[in-house]
């Protein structure tokens, strides 16, 4: 050593003042151990890896086990006491390793430097000297260049290791999706704190869902604007406390009685501290929902000194908002556009008056997610400081909390409504934050219940006293849902250890929503139309201060037509995606967006709109929105499925064809042979079919076939009718008529567990039936939209028969006999698709200042069937459907199962007899009809409207299951502006109606019958 520091004097000061800093003495590799393996590892065969060896070691020979000897490691030594400025050092107070003094590029230099003087010795030792690269070279069995030491073989470093190096890819690729799961589950567990903060993307986001969201894997949800999912842990956290703790009530003094109220009090707390809100300055109310504490305000400001208040709201804001404007007696005022509000609050310093004033807006629109201007609330202050007056804002937080952070420090509302299952998926609770200085405005508040008050004169005196502690103990009236709050403890604590912060969702939420509009901002038609009209108003999505995670839009066809929002969700259904439709609740927005006036929209509610109807097109214009709304839990994958779900369905990539089927005379229909294949009518409405048996003619009826849907299921509640689109089972319901007993024979289930019941086909007569017991009761129910009077069966045993099965408290129900309340839409020229109205004559569906629409005299009435009296389903065209359904199955998928005619639930059945084998047959040849010939007797019935199919035709009617198709293919072949058509409705022609009672043998059906179609040009 001493040899080569004689050298030092010589060196360039870069060296120099390194060996100044580090002595050689203390720091040199001279002065470091030599690394020596283990005894046991010194006397086996050291084999050096062959760089030619593509089975090696899946991760590659060097990287050995971090237990096992190597040479190259150990020359990395680090004494504690003067630690190697090359090599990462620890920090005593911390514990937290840092990276070495000397970068990786500064250590090349200085040991190139060092090569050149020949003072590389006394440098200390690292991972670019020369001896520690030597080692490594040797352990991977690669030849070290002049010493004689590896593998002696020519070649390029990188072609003597391709092929081990290609292997080890390839086996890492393979591996690489685990390697990510176990990382991400072993290493990672703290949720969205690692993620990368450039992207805005979260991808630990697919395993958060794994993990806490399983009710997602098998649905796109995408409505989180209403609210959105609970995390399971959470679930599973909040049992935990409620099964190991004793929570009383927090009215009593009990220990169970005191620890609800810490926690109430603790949560209280923790919630006012998650939105920045001091506990000082603000207090927390807990009620039911937003809608709740937007009452509770409503209704202290009502009973103030000054005979009520005013109140003004802007047209974004959710009906609930709205509502407050029947309780502000000195007058309102709905505030069009930002630009009002601004006006009105700079003349705000001018008004002198003390009655109270109230403006409200939403801090986020639900209807498109567009955030308005939070700083109104300081203006406000400002100004009422400025004039003396009595004003206070009020902040609709319920859509905007949901996914960004909400700091009411900052904003400094007076008052603050908000849900949390908006936030958290669960407990259903809502809050009013209330500013402290703005509580007097419940002073005045009359009522009082339970909890608020610390005296009260029942009799005698009127006279109370509230309790003056703080502003909840005053207003939350009755005992609070503490379970409900005991699982918010549990929601917060789960949503910070997933997400981190609101921080964190917002910038995902926002990149997501980024993405979304840009991809369906690019769809087109085959024209370059847009396929998607977007309402956007004075935002940009990607900009959080301007627009939340909320799209709202509706589909155009090539030609410029809206898409009716109900068919688009009924698919969407069929394809398990969950969005929003209609006005959400947001009638101002709504009618702003797509251009509704006050008296368009109280002409539509005279002929019969209303919320949540089927009138989604009045005058070429829709009358509701489609919302796709995003949440803390969307990933890339909901995005990439909403959007393809419009290309696949919506997109018209070359120009429609201008009818279903092209004209008779085109298509070269020849005189074909038709024949009923099967007769079905359903007793019970929405349950399955009873096939009338070959060999029996059966009667038809004004109504349609004898006993068709005369009976139904309806609800106990509510006295609405049951279907199987909300219970599918209702399909194993089978009915069977007997006529020679004047039975009806209802089964339920399958074959291995069938139970029966039997019920009278007459109206007088009850001792034929087992249930003895059975009368019935008139009462009102919905069917079909419509309000009618029915007969509910009120015996026990018939509502138990049904409920146990369903799982749904329903009974049996019947339609009245001589009753003509119900009627079909009239009957239109073949091949018009306008006026979707239906004309019905039902009490109370019309204003009282309006009369009730004149009947037509072209109209057929009805039973229960939903539109038409019968339904005519053609064989062929099933055929032709299910080669299509084939055809459009994905590679990879194992086909779809072909569909039964019997989904369509159609009471006649059509087929062709062809006249020789091989011949082709026509399919949806029943477009062209207009009426048919029926039986000896060429009983006429009229073939009127095309049938508009619903995802009802999705459920298997043998098994109960919902399934894909047919409905995904009928929505590509089959559709018409939108209206997803298969079969034809008919009715009884007019001139089979004439002296009607007389001569009924005449107007029977069987199956095998001749039909003889008349199309529409003879």
């Amino acid at each position: 050593m001493s040899s080569i520091t004689q050298n030092v004097g010589a060196l360039p000061n870069r060296l120099r003042n390194f060996f100044a800093r580090y002595p050689p003495q203390i720091y040199s590799s001279l002065v470091a151990p030599r690394p020596t393996p283990p005894e046991s590892e010194a006397s086996a065969d050291q084999t050096l890896p062959s760089p030619y060896t593509p089975d090696r070691d899946a991760k590659g020979a060097h990287r050995q086990d971090p237990e096992a000897f190597s040479p190259s490691r150990a020359l990395l030594y680090n004494d504690p006491k003067n630690q190697n400025p090359f090599l990462p050092r620890k920090i005593f107070n911390s514990k937290k390793w840092i990276g070495p003094r000397y970068g990786l590029r500064q250590q090349a230099d200085l040991v190139k430097l060092a090569v050149k003087y020949n003072v590389e010795p006394l440098l200390p030792p690292g991972p670019k000297s020369t001896e520690y690269k030597a080692a490594k070279l040797a352990e991977r069995g690669l030849r070290i260049k002049g010493t004689g030491i590896g593998q002696k073989v020519k070649g390029h470093k990188w072609e003597r290791t391709m092929e081990a190096r290609l292997e080890d890819r390839r086996k890492a690729m393979v591996e690489m999706p685990e390697m990510i799961r176990l990382w991400k589950q072993r290493g990672h567990g703290r949720g969205w704190r690692q993620w990368p903060k450039r992207h805005g993307y979260s991808a630990d986001v697919d395993t958060i869902r794994e993990q806490e969201y399983p009710l997602l894997n098998e649905t796109i949800y995408l409505d989180h604007a209403g609210t959105t999912p609970y995390a399971k842990s959470m679930i599973e956290e909040f049992s935990r406390q409620m099964t190991s703790n004793l929570f009383g009530n927090p009215h009593s003094m009990s220990l169970s009685s005191q620890l609800s109220t810490q926690r109430t009090d603790d949560v209280r707390l923790r919630i006012l501290q998650f939105f920045n809100a001091d506990p000082e300055e603000y207090d927390l109310v807990f009620v039911a929902n937003a809608t709740a504490a937007i009452k509770l305000l409503a209704d202290s400001l009502r009973d103030s000194d000054h005979r009520g208040f005013w109140y003004g709201y802007h047209t974004d804001a959710h009906t609930s908002l709205v509502g407050v404007r029947e309780l502000a007696e000195m007058g309102h005022q709905c505030f069009q556009s930002d630009a009002e509000v601004d006006s009105w609050i700079s003349e705000l310093p001018d008004i002198q008056t003390k009655a109270p004033k109230l403006i409200a807006f939403p801090a986020q629109s639900n209807l498109n997610g567009r955030r308005l201007p939070l700083r109104w609330c300081k203006e406000v202050r400002s100004a009422v400081r400025q004039s003396g007056g009595n004003v206070y804002t009020l902040l609709d937080a319920a859509s905007f909390v949901s996914t960004a952070p909400l700091d009411i420090g900052a904003v400094a509302p007076d008052f603050t409504a908000l849900s949390f299952y908006k936030i958290f998926g669960f407990p259903d609770l809502g809050a009013l934050i209330v500013r402290k200085s703005a509580a007097r405005v419940f002073e005045r508040r009359r009522y009082f219940g339970g909890g608020t008050v610390d005296m009260v004169i029942a009799a005698g005196a009127q006279w109370h006293a509230k309790k003056e502690s703080s502003i909840h103990d005053r207003l939350e009236d009755g005992t609070l849902p503490f379970h409900s709050i005991v699982a918010l403890d549990a929601a917060l604590d789960t949503h910070k250890r997933l997400y981190g912060s609101m921080a964190n969702i917002s910038t995902h939420t926002t990149f997501l929503a980024k993405r979304l509009f840009d991809r369906i901002s690019l769809l087109t038609h085959w024209n370059q139309k847009n396929v998607c009209q977007i309402y956007q108003t004075n935002a940009v999505y990607g900009c959080t201060m301007t627009q939340g995670p909320i799209l709202a839009f509706n589909i155009r066809n090539s030609q410029g037509e809206f898409i009716p929002k109900t068919e688009v969700e009924k698919l969407a259904t069929v394809q398990n995606i969950q969005i929003r439709t209609g006005s959400v609740c947001n009638p101002g927005g709504t009618a702003s967006a797509l251009g509704w006036s006050g008296s368009d929209l109280r002409r539509h509610y005279s002929t019969g709109l209303r919320c949540g109807d089927a009138h989604d097109i009045i005058g070429g214009r829709p009358t509701g929105i489609l919302r796709i709304s995003l949440g803390a839990m969307t990933n890339m994958k909901d995005i990439d499925s909403i959007v393809d779900f419009i290309e696949e369905f919506y997109v018209e990539k070359i120009p429609p064809v201008v009818a279903l089927n092209p004209p008779l005379e085109e298509t070269g229909f020849v005189e074909r042979h038709f024949y009923i294949e099967s007769l079905s009518v359903f007793p019970i409405k929405s349950c399955g079919a009873f096939k009338i048996p070959e060999g029996k003619r059966w009667e038809v009826k004004r109504e349609g076939l004898a006993w068709d849907r005369e009976w139904c299921l309806i609800h106990q509640g509510t006295g609405a009718a049951l279907n199987q689109k909300r219970y599918p089972r209702m399909a194993l319901i089978r009915p069977a008529i007997d006529l020679d007993r004047g039975i009806l024979r209802i089964t339920c289930g399958i074959l291995a567990d069938q139970v029966s019941l039997e019920i009278s086909l007459g109206w007088e007569d009850t001792s034929l039936i087992s249930t003895s017991l059975c009368t019935n009761s008139k009462r009102p129910s919905m069917v079909c939209g419509d309000r009618i009077s029915l007969h509910a069966y009120s015996s026990p045993v018939v509502s138990a028969f049904f409920s146990d099965y369903l799982g749904v408290p329903c009974t049996l129900a019947r339609f009245p006999p001589q009753t003509a309340n119900r009627y079909s839409r009239p009957r239109r020229m073949p091949g018009t698709w306008k006026n979707r109205f239906r004309k019905l004559i039902m009490p109370g569906s019309f204003p009282p200042d309006l009369p009730p629409p004149v009947r037509e005299t072209n109209v057929n009435p009805l039973l229960l069937s939903n539109e038409m009296p019968i339904l005519v389903v053609s064989r062929s065209s099933v055929n032709r459907l299910n080669e299509k359904i084939k055809a459009n199955t994905k590679p990879g998928t194992g086909g779809s199962k072909a569909v039964a005619a019997d989904v369509f639930r159609g009471n006649i059945i059509v087929a062709e007899r062809l006249a020789q084998f091989g011949e082709a047959e026509q399919p949806y040849a029943e477009d062209h009809w207009s009426s048919i010939r029926i039986g000896p007797d060429q009983l006429r019935v009229d073939v009127l409207d095309a049938c508009q199919r619903c995802q009802m035709v999705c459920i298997d009617q043998f098994t109960g299951l919902r399934i894909e198709e047919p409905f995904s293919t009928l929505a590509k072949t089959r559709n018409l502006n939108g209206k997803v058509c298969f079969g034809k409705y008919a009715a009884l022609a007019p001139e089979e109606t004439e002296g009607f009672e007389s001569r009924p043998e005449h107007r029977t059906v069987m199956v095998g019958d001749i039909v003889m179609p008349i199309y529409h040009d003879q």
